[in-house]
Parts: C-alpha cells; structure tokens; sequence
C-alpha cells in the first residue's frame, strides 16, 4: 500500500549554515520522557557517544546548555531544552493533519498510474484519534485504499451530498445539544439514498495541567478570566461544540481570558496547554492523555459515518465494515483513553437514524 509522509523539518541558520535539528528533538523528547541519555540513543539507534556528541554542538550552537547531567540522578532537559521540545510537539499537532491532506493528495494524483493500484474509498472526516487508528487498519487491508481527507462535520456531509466522498464522518453530542446538532444531519442526508453507520463514543472535557494547579472545574470556571484558554478554529466541529455549551450556561466568550487564541487540532490545544502556553482548553480525553494532563468531563460524543446505500455493497466498503467490526479495531479503541466502541459497524437507515435520536436514545 503506498503511503507518502510529509514532514515539517527545522533548520537553523548562523552565518549562512543551516543545520536541521530534527534528530536532535527526537534525542531531548526521549530524555525528557526516561531522564536516560542511553535510551535516547538507543532510540535514535545512534551511539552513545554520537548523541552526547550532538548534545554538546547544538549546546555550543544555541550558546546555551540543552541537557543537565548530575551523577546518580540521570540527565534532565534545561529551560530552553524544553521549550524546544514543546515547539516540536506543537508544531507536529499543529500540522499534522494539513500534511496529512496534501499527502492523501499526491497519492491520489500519482496512484492511477501505479500498477496494481487498489480500489480507492474517499473518507472525508474531522481529525481523530479513531479514525487514524481506522485508516491504519485499512492500509494493511489487502485490495483497498482510503483516501482521508480532514474536515469538518458540516464540510464532510457537504461532500457526501455532492457526491465529492463515499463516507462521511459526523460527531454528535448527548444530552442537550444533541437536537442542535442533529439539525444539520436532517439538512444534508438523504432518507432516499444514504445510511449510516455506527462508529465509537469518545469524552469531550475541559484539559487542564496536571494536578489541576488552578481547581478549574466547569465551564463556569473559564468565565472568571483567571486561566489562559485556548480555542479550536471557527470551522472545526468541537468549536461549534464549545459555542453551544457556553450558550446553554449563559457564559459569554468575551469573558474567557484567550478565547480568540485558535488551534486547529485536539492534539494542538492540548500540546499549549502542556507547554504552558495556556492553562486549560477543550477536546477529546485521549490528547489530554497523550500529553500528560488532567481531563474534566464535560459530555460524551457519538461518532458515525455515512455514505449512499449503493456503496454499501461495493467490495471496498464490505472490507471497511469487516476492518470496524474486527477485533484489532476494537483493541486498538479500547487502548484510547475515552473512547469504546459502539456498535460498531451497524448500519441505519436515515430515518431509523433520526428517530433514534428524536426518542433520546
């Protein structure tokens, strides 16, 4: 299966001589996780040497030191070794899934003329944790591509009915959003022609720093201005999401110390608040996790898919049904801090979609 990987890649230049620090952040990130020099070469399947080596020169380049090192305590980054570590971490969630799009994009323009090139299936879906772990497990499915591009709810459902992607992903909220959100479901599906599927549940909650420093504990907590928030892009799903919480508890943005402050992923909020950027933001569980911070639930989001009933009997999709109800799928889901599957793999009718909801279940 062919796969293209484009990388951001930091040079940096004195006197006309760039040099690129990748290697070098994967070296800091590693100790910074094990306080071990050895590990982060064993790591980078450099040599010791070659990695103290690399730390001296890039020390001697920044004029500043990038590791401490004290007998019998290990080694640990210093101030600025961490703020490098934390640009690089932001950097990758920041744009991660825009390299991602102009990848998918490549391989879509150059694939016809491989041989054998597989059937391809277009997935148009907001950025998540599952569905990577999905494309993933359809890239080692023998016979078929996937094309995923990452968009937003109301983007991918304009797509389906354009005819511009076979599947479609949308996330709803539970509770008392959930006949907002469904709106714009009964706007763009067609009860003639298309279904949906059934995917996972994911927790949806306010990231805070480990420890929750300041006893951050609603919504309402936000609105006193004390923490420094950071806000998801206007177009993104979870940002609608957010606007309608504030909304429903009566809190005005204007009130939010950094609400005009954006990233464009759950990963990238969560990488600010973890760098110190900022002191809380809102999203999936699982990035709280991944960068080691306390998660406040807030709601729980149903997440499905849906194309036109004629796809569902073309092979690829019956290969995508079989990857979703499979048990590496479900492991792989289990491993994600809040997210279980549900029913995955199920397919509705529209209206026996819409009624499920109208009946609050």
């Amino acid at each position: 299966m062919l796969r293209i990987a484009i990388e951001p890649v930091w040079r940096f230049s004195k006197d006309d001589d760039p040099h690129s620090i990748v290697v070098m952040l994967r070296v800091l990130s590693e100790i910074r996780r094990t306080g071990k020099i050895t590990s982060a070469a064993t790591d980078a399947q450099l040599s010791y040497r070659h990695v103290w080596n690399l730390i001296e020169q890039w020390s001697a380049f920044f004029g500043v030191p990038l590791v401490e090192t004290q007998r019998g305590k290990g080694s640990r980054l210093t101030a600025f070794g961490d703020k490098l570590v934390w640009a690089g971490e932001r950097m990758h969630a920041r744009l991660g899934p825009q390299l991602d799009n102009l990848a998918q994009e490549l391989v879509t323009e150059i694939k016809p003329f491989l041989q054998p090139h597989p059937a391809l299936i277009r997935v148009h879906a907001s950025h998540g944790f599952a569905v990577a772990k999905l494309r993933e497990l359809l890239d080692r499915a023998p016979g078929v591509g996937i094309d995923l591009r990452y968009v937003s709810n109301q983007h991918s459902l304009a797509s389906l009915a354009q005819d511009a992607c076979d599947l479609s992903g949308l996330h709803l909220p539970r509770g008392e959003l959930r006949a907002q959100s469904i709106q714009a479901c009964r706007d763009w599906l067609d009860p003639e022609r298309d279904c949906v599927i059934s995917f996972v549940t994911r927790e949806m909650g306010l990231m805070v720093k480990r420890g929750n420093p300041l006893s951050i504990r609603s919504l309402a907590d936000l609105a006193e201005g004390k923490a420094r928030f950071v806000n998801r892009d206007h177009d993104s799903g979870t940002r609608l999401l957010f606007d309608q919480l504030l909304a429903a508890h009566g809190l005005d943005e204007q009130q939010i110390n950094g609400a005009q402050q954006i990233e464009f992923t759950h990963a990238a909020v969560a990488a600010y608040v973890a760098s110190g950027m900022a002191d809380v933001s809102f999203g999936v569980e699982a990035a709280a996790r991944q960068f080691g911070l306390d998660f406040i639930r807030i709601l729980t989001e149903d997440y499905f898919f849906a194309c036109h009933q004629s796809f569902l009997e073309s092979d690829p999709m019956r290969r995508v049904l079989d990857v979703m109800k499979g048990d590496d799928f479900h492991r792989e889901i289990a491993a994600l801090p809040g997210y279980a599957p549900a029913d995955t793999g199920s397919v509705h009718t529209v209206r026996e979609f819409l009624d499920r909801f109208d009946a609050g279940t």
